[in-house]
């Protein structure tokens, strides 16, 4: 299998279905020329052409909007997100229309929302959020962060393929800095399915998207002091595997959710919530969490550096843990 980076993974998931599927085409602001402001897209316009190529004016919710309506005429568009932050601007079209038309009329909205997500690359507030708990707290969307280029392509084709509107974040920092093997031959991940990524006794880490190279650092600390850690990757927020957490907290007995994500309100504390309340009987220790503090992400290095979750902390909170 040949290795690949992030970032080709996700382009190669869309490559593969526009060249499967003539409904398929791509909008977004800088997307076709420039090819796209991290060059996901580079070479597209030049394979598929303008029309499924389509640079659009700087407006999200036209983005979005149209999307959305050439949807319910029978097409697949994916909708890039220039950076995810920005996905605000297309909120209504998001959580009032494209979530609510199924439910409401019978109608299927087949669209994908690309959001380059995530601090660790000095953008500042308006450019390093993770939004995924804005849109998890919405019945009727998707919502997908892959860790590993062979789960971010085959989480894209599948999401590509699925009915609902899925919003699929993808970590900048991972983009160029993460590779793996990713098979040549067809392939999809299912969608509503975590991974453990590695395999443990004493304690289970339940985390996403970076946090899940973070939490594996530390997981490889720990083991030279004896302690056995479990990482469960939830590659899709909504739908959330919830057996998968439950079976891992079955199997180590303590949980640690990880999340690059604000503390409060967030994912983390759904699965504390499914875990304090459906699992307690398995619990040797009080359900923990690490995130970053509740204020906006900050611009300067050090101050950035000192927000986010990352593998030194995760691990001591991991040895309060288990020493409990």
């Amino acid at each position: 299998m040949p290795e690949v980076t992030y970032l080709e993974a996700v382009r190669d998931g869309m490559r593969e279905e526009m060249r499967r599927d003539q409904s398929v085409y791509i909008l977004g602001e800088d997307v076709g020329v420039y090819g796209g402001a991290f060059k996901v897209t580079a070479g597209f316009q030049e394979e598929f052409g303008e029309d499924r190529v389509i640079d659009t004016p700087l407006s999200e919710s036209a983005i979005v909007g149209a999307a959305i309506g050439s949807a319910l005429m029978g097409q697949r568009p994916i909708a890039e997100m220039q950076f995810a932050d920005f996905i605000a601007c297309a909120f209504d079209q998001i959580v009032n229309m494209a979530a609510k038309l199924y439910y409401r009329n019978g109608m299927a909205v087949p669209i994908v929302i690309r959001g380059p997500s995530g601090a660790g690359t000095h953008g500042g507030p308006f450019h390093s959020q993770s939004p995924e708990g804005w849109f998890a707290h919405t019945p009727g969307l998707k919502v997908v962060v892959p860790s590993t280029p062979y789960d971010a392509k085959g989480l894209m084709k599948s999401s590509i393929r699925d009915n609902d509107p899925v919003i699929y974040f993808e970590h900048k920092y991972l983009y160029r800095r993460i590779k793996g093997d990713v098979p040549e031959e067809e392939y999809t991940v299912p969608l509503g399915k975590a991974d453990i990524k590695r395999s443990g006794q004493d304690m289970s880490i339940i985390t996403y998207g970076a946090m899940v190279h973070q939490s594996l650092a530390a997981a490889e600390e720990l083991a030279k002091e004896d302690i056995d850690v479990e990482v469960l990757d939830l590659r899709t927020i909504l739908p959330l595997d919830k057996q998968a957490i439950l079976d891992s907290v079955g199997r180590t007995n303590k949980v640690l959710v990880v999340t690059e994500d604000t503390l409060s309100f967030g994912v983390g504390a759904e699965v504390a919530a499914i875990v304090g309340q459906e699992a307690f009987e398995n619990l040797d220790g009080p359900v923990t969490r690490v995130a970053a503090p509740d204020t906006p992400v900050p611009y300067a290095p050090s101050l950035e550096e000192a927000f986010l979750p990352n593998a030194s902390k995760i691990a001591e909170a991991a040895r309060q843990l288990a020493a409990y």
